[in-house]
C-alpha cells in the first residue's frame, strides 16, 4: 500500500483564519479556515506547490470557473472565492460541508431505499443542469458526493470537468469502478450517457454497500474491475428491500451500450420518481437549470405579491413530480421543491482524484423544454414547498418566492475506497404498492399478440401489440438467455438465430417515456 504523504502547510490567506486538515488529493489539500466576515466556516482547496506545471494550473482555474456557473444549484457545492496566496499557490474556498458524505457512509452503514432515490434525484438534476450549461462531470462517485448542514447531497469535484465542446477525452484520473466502458478504453470516448451511467453507479454502491463490480474474495485490481465492466452483466443488489424495478432502472442508465442508457440525466431521475411513487412515497421534485431563460425582472411588492429573483440569470427549473413526465409537445411548467427532514450526524472523512480533459456529447442533444409564458398559474397545495434555504428559487410565471436562508458550509472533498466489497444475490422483492399520486397510467401492461415469422435465412421478425399505447413509448426487448436489453421505437424487431441453432427465444416489455417497464415481460419464441 502506498505511504500516506504529509498534508502541505496550510497558507496564509487574509481574512481566513487556519484551523484543520480535511483532506489530502492527488494534486491539492483541503482545510477547514474561519472566515471573518462574514463569519463562517469554509473548506479551502489548496493546490500542492509541486503540482503548479501550466497544465495544473489551466484544469485548477478550470475547475473555478465551471463551479462558479454551476454553484446556485441547490445540490452543487457553492464557491465562494478564488485566489492566489503569497507563497504562490492557487486556492478555491468553498461551501464547508460538515456532515458525512455518501463515500464516508455507503460502505458502513445501511442506506435506506427512500434516501438513495432521493439523493439520486437531486444528484441528476444537479447533473442535467451541468449538461445544459455545456458541461460534462465525468467522476460522479460516492467520494464526490459531500451532505449539507441541510441534509442535501452536494456534487463537488469538478477537476476533470470541461466543456462538452471540447474535442478528445483523457483516460487518466478516472475513478475506475464508476466509469463506463467508453471511457476506460485506449481511445476514450463519451458524452451526457457517461454522467448518466455513473450516477447509475453511484446510486447502485449506496444500496450494495460496494462498487458495481466488486467481488467479495476475488480479485478487484483495475484490470480485473475494467474487465468485469466491459464485459460481466450488472450483479443483482443483495437487498430484499430494493425493488425488481429499481434494480431495472439501474441496469439500464449503466448497460455498456450508451445508445440503451437512459439519454439524459433528467430523463434517469424521472425513472427514479417512478420508482418513489410505486412504493407511496412523496416523489422529490427536480430542480433543473434553465441557461436560456433570462434573469427575472423586480416587481412591486403588495399584499400579495414578493419581489422577484432579479439576480439570477439561470433560474431553477423546477419540475412537478406529480405531473406526467413532460412530452416534447408539452412545457415544463414550474413549481417550488419540498425540503427533507434533517438529522443529527457525525463528522465527515475526505480524499482526493486527478484531473483530465472531457469529450464532446453527441449529436442530437435535445435542448430543454422552456419556461411557462407569463401568466401560467403555478401548481398549489402539498407541493407547493420550498427548497434547500438560500440555494434554489421556485420560479413560477412572473411571481418568484425566494428563501432566504442563507446556509453555511460546504467544500470539495474526495475519498479513496479501499474496503472489502460484499457478495451480491439475487433477492425477490414485494409488489409495489399503487401510485398515490395524480399519475393515471397505473402499471404498464404487457405487450400482447407475440407472433414469429422467418423473414430469411437465419433471421426471424418478432412482432407484437401494445395494448394501451401512449406517446412516447418504446420498447425493451433481448434474448431471454442474455442480460442484454436493447430498446426500440416500432413493434417489432429482426433477431438472426445464433449459427448452428434452430429456434430463438426473446422477451419483450413495454418502456414508458418516463421510464417506466411493463410489470411483467412478454416471452415467446421460434418456432
Amino acid at each position: 500500500m502506498r505511504a500516506r504523504r504529509e498534508p502541505a502547510a496550510p497558507p496564509e490567506i487574509p481574512g481566513f483564519e487556519y484551523v484543520k486538515l480535511l483532506g489530502l488529493g492527488g494534486f491539492a489539500d483541503v482545510f477547514e479556515y474561519r472566515q471573518d466576515l462574514p463569519s463562517r466556516s469554509v473548506a479551502v482547496k489548496v493546490l500542492l506547490a509541486s503540482s503548479l506545471d501550466d497544465e495544473t494550473r489551466v484544469r485548477f482555474s478550470t475547475e473555478a470557473n465551471l463551479m462558479a456557473q454551476l454553484s446556485h444549484h441547490p445540490s452543487i457545492v457553492t464557491i465562494h472565492h478564488a485566489d492566489i496566496s503569497a507563497d504562490g499557490r492557487p486556492y478555491l474556498v468553498m461551501e464547508y460541508c460538515s456532515r458525512p458524505g455518501i463515500g464516508a457512509r455507503y460502505r458502513t452503514e445501511r442506506i435506506t431505499v427512500q434516501e438513495t432515490l432521493r439523493t439520486g434525484i437531486r444528484l441528476a438534476s444537479a447533473v442535467e443542469s451541468a449538461h445544459r450549461l455545456g458541461i460534462l462531470h465525468r467522476d460522479i462517485k460516492p467520494a464526490n458526493i459531500l451532505t449539507t448542514d441541510f441534509g442535501y447531497p452536494a456534487l463537488t469535484d469538478f477537476g476533470i470537468a470541461a466543456a462538452t465542446g471540447g474535442a478528445g477525452a483523457a483516460g487518466t484520473g478516472m475513478s475506475i469502478p464508476w466509469s463506463p466502458p467508453e471511457l476506460l478504453q485506449s481511445d476514450p470516448h463519451g458524452d451526457t450517457r457517461a454522467d448518466v451511467y455513473s450516477l447509475g453507479a453511484t446510486v447502485y454502491s449506496m444500496l450494495a454497500g460496494r462498487s458495481p463490480f466488486e467481488i467479495a474474495g476475488q480479485p478487484n485490481g483495475a484490470a480485473d474491475l475494467i474487465y468485469r465492466i466491459e464485459r460481466s452483466p450488472l450483479p443483482n443488489i443483495d437487498r430484499d428491500d430494493v425493488p425488481t424495478a429499481l434494480q431495472a432502472v439501474l441496469a439500464r442508465s449503466m448497460s455498456k451500450d450508451p445508445v440503451r442508457r437512459y439519454p439524459t440525466a433528467v430523463g434517469f431521475a424521472h425513472a427514479l420518481q417512478q420508482i418513489e411513487r410505486s412504493l407511496g412515497l412523496t416523489a422529490t421534485q427536480i430542480d433543473v437549470l434553465d441557461p436560456t431563460e433570462r434573469a427575472v425582472p423586480r416587481v412591486q411588492n403588495t399584499s400579495a405579491e414578493v419581489s422577484a429573483e432579479a439576480t439570477r440569470a439561470r433560474p431553477i427549473v423546477t419540475i412537478d413530480p406529480s405531473a406526467q413526465v413532460p412530452t416534447a409537445e408539452q412545457p415544463v411548467v414550474a413549481a417550488p421543491v419540498p425540503a427533507s427532514p434533517v438529522s443529527a450526524a457525525p463528522a465527515v472523512s475526505y480524499g482526493g482524484v486527478a484531473p483530465a480533459q472531457v469529450p464532446a456529447p453527441a449529436p442530437g442533444y435535445v435542448v430543454p423544454a422552456p419556461l411557462p409564458e407569463p401568466g401560467a398559474t403555478p401548481p398549489t397545495g402539498p407541493e407547493a414547498r420550498t427548497t434547500r434555504p438560500g440555494r434554489a428559487v421556485a420560479v413560477a410565471a412572473s411571481v418568484v418566492v425566494l428563501a432566504g436562508v442563507l446556509v453555511g458550509a460546504g467544500y470539495l472533498a474526495f475519498g479513496r475506497d479501499a474496503d472489502e466489497p460484499r457478495p451480491s444475490v439475487t433477492t425477490p422483492t414485494a409488489e409495489p404498492s399503487p401510485e398515490p399520486t395524480t399519475i393515471t397510467s397505473g402499471r404498464v401492461p404487457s405487450p400482447t399478440t407475440l407472433q414469429a415469422t422467418e423473414i430469411g435465412t437465419g433471421t426471424v421478425r418478432f412482432t407484437w401489440v401494445n395494448p394501451a399505447a401512449q406517446d412516447g413509448d418504446g420498447y425493451l426487448w433481448g434474448l431471454e438467455d442474455s442480460e442484454r436489453r436493447e430498446r426500440v421505437e416500432v413493434p417489432y424487431v429482426d433477431v438472426p438465430m445464433a449459427e448452428g441453432t434452430d429456434s430463438v427465444c426473446i422477451e419483450v416489455s413495454i418502456v414508458r417515456a418516463n421510464g417506466q417497464l411493463s410489470t411483467k415481460p412478454l416471452e415467446g419464441c421460434f418456432p
